[in-house]
């Protein structure tokens, strides 16, 4: 039986929808929506707006509001670029760290919930399966 690429994305975005909205509650709790959670996630591995922007695929003037909110929530704050003076730096604050913590270990917990449902050699075969669909093409 052939399984439509269509589909299994649809399961997938299905899942991470799920899992998103049970820690909604959570993350409401640490101030954060959802959007934002994302964007405080990513500024460790992606420190400038237009860098995020480009990770998450978002408008960049989303990524600009979800930006001011985090800085007036205390979450990240702006430094100017020393290599670019042009250009700010995003930079997590330790409640920003503690806040992006504490929502990542709430989604772990849901995921391991729902990964419970699975088998250890599933489970294996899932994260080869989609570390080989993150490869780059060649």
């Amino acid at each position: 039986m052939m399984v439509d690429g269509a589909q299994l994305w649809t399961l997938n975005q299905r899942l991470l929808s799920v899992v998103m909205d049970a820690c909604s509650g959570e993350l409401a709790e640490l101030g954060l929506e959802t959007k934002e959670f994302f964007v405080l996630a990513e500024v460790a591995a992606s420190p400038y707006p237009a860098e995020i922007a480009a990770a998450l695929m978002l408008p960049k003037a989303s990524v600009t509001v979800y930006v001011r909110n985090l800085v007036a929530k205390g979450f990240i704050r702006r430094q100017i670029d020393d290599k670019d003076l042009r250009r700010h730096r995003l930079i997590l604050t330790a409640e920003g760290k503690e806040a992006r913590e504490r929502a990542l270990s709430a989604l772990a917990a849901e995921y391991d919930r729902r990964l419970a449902r699975v088998t250890p050699r599933d489970r294996t075969e899932l994260q080869r399966i989609l570390q080989e669909m993150l490869k780059s093409p060649e």
